[in-house]
C-alpha cells in the first residue's frame, strides 16, 4: 500500500478523511514520530549513529557524508531524498508526505521546518491535505528558524535568512528572507 499511497502524493492528488490511503498515511507516520521519538529521547548519539537511524526511515538511506543532529523531527520518513554532505541542525521538522529532496552540500540550520501539505481553504473541507514537494538544490544554505511551505524550489547556491517564511521559489544564487520571503540580492558566481 505503500507505493500506491506514494504515486497518489507524488502526482498531487488530495487526501480525502476517512479514506484508506489517510488512514494507512496516519498509521506510517506515527510509526515514523514513535521511532524518532525513542532516538530523541534517548543517549546523545554519534553522527555516525544517528546517520545510521535515520538511515532506516528513508527508501533510499542518506549517504555517509550526511549529518544530522538531535532531536530531529519528521511527519512520515517515506517520500524523503537527501544527498552528499548535507548538514542538518537540532530540531529541524521534515513532513515530507507531498516529496522532501534536498541536494548535496546543503546546510539546514536550527528549527527549520519543511512542510509538504496543506489543508483545503474552505471551512467545511480542511480535513483534506493538499501535497506537493519541496525542492532544495545543491549547495543551499538555510538559517535558523526557516519554514519552507509545499510546492517551493530553493534554487542552487541560494541563501534563506534566518526566520524566513518561504511560500514561493527562490531563484538560483539568491539571498531570501522575510515574511513572506522576497529576494532580498543576487549572489556574485565568481
Amino acid at each position: 500500500m505503500l507505493e500506491e499511497l506514494l504515486n497518489h502524493l507524488n502526482s498531487g492528488n488530495p487526501l480525502v478523511p476517512d479514506t484508506d490511503l489517510i488512514v494507512y498515511m496516519n498509521q506510517v507516520s506515527a510509526e515514523t514520530r514513535q521511532y524518532l521519538g525513542q532516538i530523541n529521547r534517548g543517549k546523545y548519539l554519534s553522527d555516525t549513529e544517528m546517520n545510521q537511524y535515520v538511515s532506516k526511515l528513508l527508501p533510499n538511506g542518506l549517504p555517509s557524508s550526511t549529518t544530522i543532529w538531535q532531536p530531529f523531527y519528521m511527519d512520515f520518513g517515506k517520500n524523503t531524498t537527501i544527498g552528499e554532505n548535507v548538514f542538518i541542525n537540532a530540531n529541524v521538522h521534515i513532513q515530507d508526505q507531498g516529496g522532501v529532496t534536498i541536494g548535496n552540500n546543503v546546510l539546514i540550520g536550527h528549527q527549520t521546518v519543511l512542510a509538504t501539505l496543506d489543508h483545503d481553504v474552505h471551512p467545511n473541507k480542511r480535513g483534506i491535505l493538499h501535497p506537493a514537494p519541496i525542492v532544495i538544490e545543491d549547495d543551499v544554505w538555510i538559517g535558523s528558524n526557516v519554514t519552507i511551505t509545499n510546492g517551493v524550489t530553493i534554487g542552487q547556491g541560494s541563501i534563506l535568512a534566518a526566520g524566513a517564511v518561504v511560500t514561493k521559489d527562490v531563484p538560483p544564487y539568491s539571498i531570501a528572507g522575510g515574511v513572506p520571503a522576497k529576494v532580498i540580492k543576487q549572489i556574485e558566481q565568481n
